[in-house]
């Protein structure tokens, strides 16, 4: 107890002394008393600092007047010894409270107390070196605290004051050490890092840097980073290249990288590294760094510093150096713009599509007067000129305002783009369109004024959806999650699939290897199955009736010249006229199989067969056959694709498909089908590196240049382009519906780089692929380089692959795309893009995806996806099955023509909900009275994922599930499954053949340029006008840059919370139903993701289907549904990538979610138990409570990778500063491991 006692008075008396010893000074000052008492206190004072950091505390504690009473006192003082103190007590102070206590000091005027302290002491003569010293010492610790501090030391006058004290004081390190740690703070301001310039600063630092000498490296370091600093003014940057220092730098470089043999001076080199960087963000820095051979040094030196992972920093800046100063180049095209051309009927007022129109035929005379001889060369300055200005071509990545998805969020909380006008945020009812008008929808309406007085609606017992000729079933939507046990007899419930293929020879190849659609015994059904398929005249019944003979033989599907017929059920709306022009596809071979195969593939129709018939299919052998049993037997539930699927029938409406192309192939995935896999796709795991390894590939196609091939081996542009015969090249094509794939080009051996095709009438929108390679060999990795993309990141950073579809697995009853690829990323790379195309913006560069394939079988024919195709035939071959098989009894389905497109395709339009009970009066009204939901879905071609969810839809509101039943009685369904069907047909990623996004027309669509989303919001008026507002509108969108699947809405009172007008937001009353049918959906679908969900209104979306549907129709519940196209980080399917499966189940789910919906808003109408009733509220107990804002969304919402410095050409100190303290981090196991496809699948038992 003494001992605490003492303990606690010695505070008091510390204390009690500082405080007085800071009095005592505050009177000398007031005073004016004798120097001899000042040095003496502040003598105790420093004393006092140096030994008690509690002391350093209290001078320094909010409300203490300790630092005022020292800056006053040597604002004051002309005594040497009390301004030595206290100098030497400001450096105590902030010697361990880091920049809290510099912050301190500059709020309390030390930064101009000190600098006028300075140049009153550089009057003195000599000079005291000790003031010097500590003057420069608190200086360049404060100084970057204080945003005016640059200002203020040029008006002061000090900059020469340093500057001069280190050229006269070389030798002297103790005082230039410090002076050189100003001159850094100096120039962070760029007026003064010019006048320093101009003063010599930058000849100066090369006199201490050089030449290599490992004595004084604290003092190089500091004088490195000085330098690096003074060249981010461009002015210095140019005296640098003008005097030689470029070639100076490599030189100390490679020096130091030789010398450091233990690494023990990597600040030193990094610090040279980052002068080179800054010097080369001119023009004149990277051509003289290309000269004096910088490329070929730093990838030398950074490919030897691999092998260290402490070097990192050093390996990622000489990465973004290289990068930066790799030559810009066009890329190889003619032109930007799309190779396929389609006419417009009118041509937009204002629009990148109108100043694609409005190039003055004198402009166009003009350049081509400079280029007689190349006018494509012509073209191509005119819309795809480089930009080599002096400006850092990089340095506004982040700013880079790319057009996202649908309701995608801008980056910052502080949103501009958000709405705060309250009046523009209340919807107004908006009819836009007169009455008289509007009556030419009537007849896309007759479920309101029909009596059903002709139909038969008494129906006992609810017939079974039978699909004629085909194997008989309900369709069931598939619950993804439901795996099927192994014993191939016993099914949860659904579809399931068990694949057969026969181990035999010949003999087993003249029976057709078929898929079985199980229900109660499998064997049983297997011989039933038989039967029926032996029964039917044709030798394909289904995509899983393959005759093998046959297929086995098909190279590629080709539509012969046969006069274009409307298929049965096809809608009366399309032309009949239109006739494809064909190609044949001929086999310069003699061809053996082709007695046997025959030409019935299209009941006597003539088919040419390719080199697959030549060269001959791999068949499975008997061992391989066993290995793949277990998977092929296995029962999993799947869609309904057997079904659904009819390849004859497909390729009959392909035939009436207008494309501008004039497309005559059908690509294999779209004739066969495709089914989900039996197994789990797990998120791709990426290795450490992958991305600078890639990158340093690159870098190599410069240094050496002799080793690279560049040789085309597909190119759209060129007509009369002849594929190369040599038997080691690749084989592509892209001439299908939804293909996409301009040029190809081989850079090495295994490597080729790829361009996409912009959209239609635009020159850009480059993301969507489709396209197929063939010719490949075994066990070799190949490399693709698609290096036209503009997104300024991508899902492939962070575990998405892209999708392959190989025909042989299909012909071995695996017909399904995969997620294949290692080595998967995307950067940013050495191909400009136009102003034109960038929106204005100048020094835009392209983005590559890179990926690596090893193809599981020889010459074979694969095809490559984006995402999982979903094509305009196929939407009309589903449409046209789903008709002919629904129960007119039961279902009321009509499948109408809502408009036709501008290639003069059919846009259909679906109305789905129960047929009425009986034709008696009320039974009419309560038919006729139900509540509308309505669909959209494909506005963006790119955004596949969107068609399968609306394909769980329909076979889910077409299903015998009791559910749908309930469902079809509460609302009648109005669907437009496919909102642009010419961007599907033709391959674009975002618009229409008009070249605008149609997501942007919905406030003044035009009849003639956007006719869907006319008369789609024709409809939706025509609703409104006759007081049959929907209940719900969704439209289905698809989400690149984001995981799992998620809604954006609309709300007033959560956009006006996101502004800063938030205390008028407490005053807005608002129904918070709109949170309802999401918070609903996060409880029922897996996939489903509440916390990504927004509901913020902003003014760039306004012209949005979401947006004016909410506005102007007056549809509350008005939303967008975006599904990932990667995966799930979340949930029952975390860490998975998703596929048709879980999509389809999306679309079911959200069926349901309606369902619920119509419960909670009209309990009355159901006799449902309370404590159901309870259960559902207790559901969303929260949804009609908004008790926080909305999350906001944001474009790039993922981790930084430790490699992350790499998807730019530009860095910062903080992320180097974050790789070394990573610098630890070494790659697991599997890491290591990673292959294509065995380690990223997961087989379901």
């Amino acid at each position: 107890m003494s001992k605490l006692k003492g303990v606690s008075e010695k505070s008091l008396n510390n204390n009690s002394r500082i405080v007085g010893l800071l009095a005592q000074l505050e009177k000398i000052n007031a005073d004016s008393a004798e120097s001899d008492t000042a040095r003496y206190v502040t003598s105790k004072i420093l004393h006092l600092a140096q030994s008690q950091e509690k002391t350093r505390r209290e001078m320094t504690a909010k409300g203490s007047t300790g630092v005022e009473i020292l800056l006053s006192t040597l604002e004051n003082t002309k005594d040497l010894q009390t301004t030595l103190n206290i100098l030497s007590i400001l450096v105590e102070l902030m010697s361990a409270g880091g920049g809290r206590r510099a912050s301190f000091l500059v709020a309390r005027g030390g930064s101009q107390i000190l600098l006028q302290l300075l140049l009153n002491a550089s009057k003195d003569c000599p000079l005291h070196e000790e003031l010097m010293v500590q003057i420069h010492s608190i200086l360049a610790k404060i100084g970057p605290k204080d945003k005016k501090f640059g200002v203020k030391a040029r008006i002061n006058g000090v900059l020469n004051i340093t500057l001069n004290l280190v050229k006269q004081n070389l030798q002297n390190h103790r005082l230039v050490l410090p002076c050189l740690q100003l001159l850094r703070v100096y120039s962070a301001n760029s007026v003064n890092s010019v006048f320093l310039g101009k003063n010599g600063v930058v000849e100066l630092m090369f006199k201490i840097i050089g030449p290599f000498s490992k004595k004084n490296s604290g003092l190089m370091k500091v004088a490195l980073d000085t330098l690096a600093a003074l060249l981010k003014s461009k002015t210095n940057a140019r005296r640098a290249v003008d005097r030689g220092y470029v070639q100076v730098l490599l030189t100390i470089y490679v020096d130091w990288h030789r010398h450091d043999n233990r690494h023990r001076n990597m600040l030193i080199r990094k610090g040279i590294l980052q002068s080179l960087k800054s010097v080369t963000n001119i023009k004149l820095g990277r051509k003289a760094f290309i000269d004096a051979n910088g490329m070929k040094i730093l990838y030398n030196t950074s490919q030897e510093c691999l092998a260290v992972r402490t070097l990192d920093p050093l390996v990622n800046t000489s990465s973004l150096i290289m990068r930066k100063c790799f030559p810009k180049n066009r890329l190889p095209l003619p032109t930007i713009k799309s190779c396929f051309h389609f006419q417009l009927p009118i041509i937009p007022v204002a629009g990148p599509v109108a100043q694609l129109y409005s190039l003055p035929p004198e402009g166009l005379f003009f350049l081509s007067s400079f280029y007689p001889q190349h006018p494509l060369d012509c073209m191509r300055h005119m819309d795809d000129v480089v930009d080599e200005s002096d400006d850092n071509d990089d340095t506004d990545l982040e700013a880079e305002n790319e057009i996202e998805n649908e309701d995608d969020l801008d980056h910052n909380f502080k949103n501009d783009d958000i709405e705060t006008d309250i009046n523009k945020l209340k919807p107004q009812q908006e009819p836009g369109r007169k009455i008289e008008e509007l009556k030419m929808y009537e007849h896309l309406f007759p479920e309101l004024v029909d009596d059903f007085q002709d139909c038969d609606l008494i129906s006992k017992e609810p017939k079974p959806l039978v699909f004629e000729g085909k194997v008989r079933g309900p369709i069931v939507v598939p619950t993804a999650g439901e795996e099927a046990t192994g014993n191939s007899g016993s099914l949860r419930k659904g579809v399931a699939a068990k694949a057969k293929v026969s181990p035999k020879g010949a003999e087993g190849d003249k029976k057709p290897a078929f898929v079985d659609l199980a229900k109660a015994d499998a064997h049983d059904n297997d011989r039933t199955l038989q039967q029926q398929l032996g029964d039917q005249n044709r030798t394909i019944s289904s995509v899983h009736g393959f005759n093998s003979d046959i297929v086995r033989a098909l190279d590629r599907i080709t539509l012969q010249n046969i006069p274009s017929q409307t298929a049965p059920g096809c809608t009366a709306g399309v032309k009949k006229d239109y006739s494809l022009p064909l190609t044949v596809v001929t086999c310069p071979k003699a061809c053996p199989h082709m007695a046997a195969c025959g030409n019935v593939l299209f009941e006597g129709r003539t088919v040419q067969l390719g080199k697959l018939c030549c060269t001959g299919v791999e068949t499975e052998d008997d061992e391989d056959a066993e290995s793949t049993s277990s998977v092929e037997q296995a029962s999993v539930e799947v869609s309904d694709g057997p079904t659904l699927h009819d390849s004859d029938l497909y390729i009959e409406i392909v035939k009436n498909t207008k494309s501008v192309p004039e497309y005559a192939e059908v690509a294999y995935p779209d004739y066969f089908g495709h089914i989900p896999p039996p197994f789990k796709e797990p998120i791709l795991e990426r290795p450490y590196g992958v991305q600078r390894t890639k990158i340093a590939q690159d870098i190599e196609r410069l240094i050496h240049q002799s080793d690279i091939i560049d040789r085309v081996v597909y190119d759209l542009d060129n007509p009369n382009y002849t594929i190369p015969e040599d038997g080691d090249i690749l084989k592509f094509n892209s001439k299908f519906e939804s293909g996409n794939l301009r040029k190809v080009i081989q850079i090495r051996k295994n490597e080729y780089d790829l361009i996409l095709n912009s959209d239609i009438n635009s020159n850009h929108y480059h993301q969507w692929f489709y396209f197929e390679v063939s010719g490949m060999r075994p066990g070799v990795a190949y490399r693709f380089n698609i290096i036209n993309c503009e997104k300024t990141n991508s899902q492939f950073n962070y575990g998405m692959q892209p999708l392959m579809y190989s025909v042989q697995e299909a012909l071995n009853a695996r017909p399904w795309w995969t997620r294949v690829g290692t080595d998967i990323c995307y950067y940013k790379n050495h191909f400009s893009r136009s102003s034109v195309a960038a929106g204005g913006q100048k020094g835009k560069s392209y983005y590559t995806i890179t990926f690596t394939v090893n193809f599981p079988h020889k010459d074979d024919v694969c095809y490559f996806a984006y995402h999982y195709p979903y094509t305009y035939s196929t939407l009309q071959m589903h449409l046209q099955k789903l008709e002919s098989a629904h129960n007119p009894q039961q279902i009321y389905f009509r499948k109408d023509v809502l408009c036709e497109t501008l290639s003069g395709n059919s846009c259909p339009l679906v109305t789905i909900t129960a047929m009425p009970e009986s034709n008696y009066y009320e039974h009419i009204c309560q038919f006729r009275n139900r509540p509308y939901v309505f669909l959209s879905a494909r506005v963006h071609p790119g955004e596949t994922n969107a068609s399968w969810v609306m394909k769980g839809t329909l076979e889910y509101l077409m299903s015998n599930n009791p559910t749908a039943q309930s469902l079809r009685e509460c609302y009648i369904f109005k669907i437009v499954p496919m909102l642009n069907p010419d961007g599907v047909i033709n391959g674009n990623h975002r618009c229409s053949l008009s070249g605008e996004d149609l997501n942007r027309q919905w406030q003044s669509p035009n009849p003639d340029l956007h006719p869907t989303i006319y008369h789609t919001k024709g409809l939706l008026q025509y609703l409104a006008a006759v007081k049959r507002i929907p209940l719900v509108y969704c439209d289905y969108h698809g989400h690149s840059r984001k995981k799992n699947v998620f809604m954006y809405g609309c709300s007033i009172k959560e956009t006006v919370w996101h502004t800063s007008a938030n205390a008028a937001s407490c005053d807005i009353v608002e129904d918070a139903g709109h949170r309802t049918l999401p918070k609903i959906l996060s409880h029922i679908a897996p996939a489903f993701c509440m916390s990504s969900c927004s509901f913020v209104v902003e003014k760039s979306k306004e012209s949005t289907a979401r947006v004016v549907v909410w506005r102007e129709i007056g549809v509350q519940r008005s939303y967008t549904m975006e599904s990932t196209l990667c995966g799930c980080d979340q949930g029952k399917y975390k860490g998975l990538q998703i596929g048709t499966r879980e999509l389809e189940e999306m679309g079911a789910k959200f069926c349901v979610g309606l369902l619920r919906l119509k419960r909670l808003t009209s309990p009355l109408e159901y006799n449902m138990p309370s404590s159901l009733l309870d259960f559902e509220n207790d559901l969303i107990d929260s949804s009609c409570k908004v008790t926080s804002p909305t999350t906001y969304v944001l474009d790039e919402d993922e981790p930084r990778f430790l490699e992350e410095v790499d998807y730019s050409a530009e860095s910062n100190d903080e992320l180097d500063i974050e790789l070394a303290e990573n610098a630890d981090y070494e790659p697991s196991t599997q890491e290591e491991v990673l292959s294509d496809s065995e380690s990223s699948r997961t087989y379901l038992p």
